[in-house]
């Protein structure tokens, strides 16, 4: 089996490592593309209006000038030649991409390239409890991960969906298992985006965008917010046709009684 990995924390990143650790359990076919620098919150961009570069740093090891995008589509149709991977996975990222954060997340977007490159491809995300004590338990993917993309991969999954897998923030005896699980929705008005407004040495108005993270106790039974609260290991499949299908034909009809 040939994966192909790629995140949006950058070469250097720890989870990035962590990852490999995963995938050559799985496989001694491993390639690894990702951004030369960290590309979080890119979403699913990708660069259209500057060159990118591209660098070696080892045999099936390259760094791309670019967005998680940008590295899945080098991989698959420039680096790899003509045999493209049998698997993308992108992560794993130092924090959970839960919720609403699948709009934001550039390690959701590698995985959402290599599924429109008709490539069973999964996202991993690894919790941390910021307020608790902020740093990565990452022997908790290290230890669950391979097992869970074995069963994964023998379950299979359509081709115009990819996975969501995120790890709760507990070490990795403590996991208490595994919950396929919907997308959660964070109320905003408690957990969203702050703008802080601050002055350079100039007195110019400068700003930064960071998140709110007050725990919500209203988790809904199901969702990957609650597997986290739970200390779950979520999976949850992200289905590529955004479409509403109720709204759809219920404004279908509307029209047409016009």
């Amino acid at each position: 089996m040939r994966i192909l990995l790629t995140n949006d924390d950058g070469i250097d990143a720890p989870g990035l490592d962590v990852l490999q650790q995963i995938a050559a359990s799985l496989s001694d076919d491993v390639w690894v593309v990702a951004p030369e620098t960290e590309q979080s919150g890119k979403a699913h961009s990708v660069t259209l209006h500057e060159p990118m570069r591209l660098r070696s740093l080892s045999e099936r090891v390259f760094a791309v000038k670019g967005t998680p995008t940008d590295c899945v589509i080098m991989g698959v149709r420039h680096i790899m030649g003509d045999k493209k991977p049998d698997l993308v996975l992108s992560g794993i990222n130092r924090g959970a991409n839960i919720a609403d954060d699948v709009t934001y997340s550039g390690t959701i977007a590698g995985a959402i390239e290599g599924t429109l490159l008709e490539i069973p491809s999964i996202a991993l995300s690894l919790f941390i409890d910021y307020e608790k004590h902020g740093y990565a338990r990452w022997e908790t993917p290290l230890q669950h991960g391979a097992a869970l993309l074995r069963k994964l991969l023998a379950a299979g999954w359509p081709t115009d969906t990819l996975l969501n897998v995120n790890f709760p923030d507990v070490d990795p005896e403590k996991v208490k298992g595994v919950e396929v699980t919907s997308q959660g929705q964070r109320n905003h008005d408690k957990n969203g985006i702050v703008i802080v407004d601050r002055e350079d040495g100039m007195g110019r108005p400068y700003y930064w965008f960071t998140f709110t993270n007050d725990h919500n106790p209203e988790l809904k039974k199901g969702t990957d917010m609650w597997a986290m609260s739970e200390g779950l290991i979520s999976v949850t499949p992200l289905h590529l046709d955004l479409t509403h299908q109720e709204t759809r034909q219920k404004l279908a009809q509307a029209l047409k009684a016009e």
